[in-house]
């Protein structure tokens, strides 16, 4: 299995204030972690409906970053539980790095749908299951999953911000901008941010596998 290493910026603040949070949360000892991951898999649904509707109700921008923060509190502590009940299976890590991009993915494409702009949203998509594929492979050929400055926890962050300001921009009377202006720019921006760290974060990772990585794979397919 991989070693897994964090350069996030504000992992070491948020993550540990979350997972202190665990004894509180009265889950029994015998509930599987695989199934703290699917409730934070429902909470990020629930985060990209209520991104979906933020350009219309006010309140839907705080749903979103609810269900955002919902589904980052089960990321942090579904670990916890299993190391702590006995209950750390391959499996669960397995189902657990499979949501984490599908839930980004859901948030990109309900901000698509705020912005009426599925166009973006595919584009948003294609950026992120890209950078995810080279982050897994990449991890698989150095024995190392690594995690940027930039990473999960931030990403989600932002978008959790930007789901509350969205909300409040309904608030604001005479705003220079309107709730559906400011989350089209704040996504443009965010895919064209990706657009460009995409390449940069390819051929730095060319460089490390050959650098860093075990010797290549000369053998043959076997047929069975």
């Amino acid at each position: 299995m991989s070693a897994r290493v964090s350069h996030s910026l504000i992992d070491p603040i948020i993550s540990p204030k979350l997972q202190s949070l665990y004894p509180h949360l009265g889950i029994p000892s015998g509930f599987p972690p695989e199934g703290i991951v699917l409730m934070g898999h429902v909470s990020a649904i629930l985060g990209a409906v209520g991104l979906a509707f933020s350009t219309t109700y006010w309140w839907a921008g705080i749903i979103g970053a609810a269900g955002i923060v919902g589904n980052h509190l089960a990321d942090c502590v579904d670990g916890t539980h299993a190391r702590r009940t006995g209950q750390c299976r391959n499996g669960g890590e397995l189902l657990d790095h499979f949501t984490d991009p599908l839930s980004f993915a859901y948030y990109l494409i309900g901000i698509g749908v705020a912005c009426g702009r599925l166009d973006l949203a595919i584009v948003a998509v294609v950026c992120l299951f890209a950078i995810a594929v080279l982050t897994n492979i990449k991890a698989k050929l150095v024995g190392e999953f690594t995690l940027s400055r930039f990473g999960p926890t931030e990403f989600k962050t932002l978008l959790s911000l930007i789901g509350i300001a969205t909300a409040a921009l309904f608030w604001i009377p005479q705003s220079i901008v309107t709730p559906g202006q400011f989350l089209l720019f704040t996504y443009a921006a965010l895919i064209v941010a990706g657009l460009v760290q995409l390449p940069i974060q390819l051929v730095r990772s060319v460089k490390e596998v050959n650098q860093r990585g075990a010797a290549p794979d000369t053998t043959e397919w076997q047929l069975k």
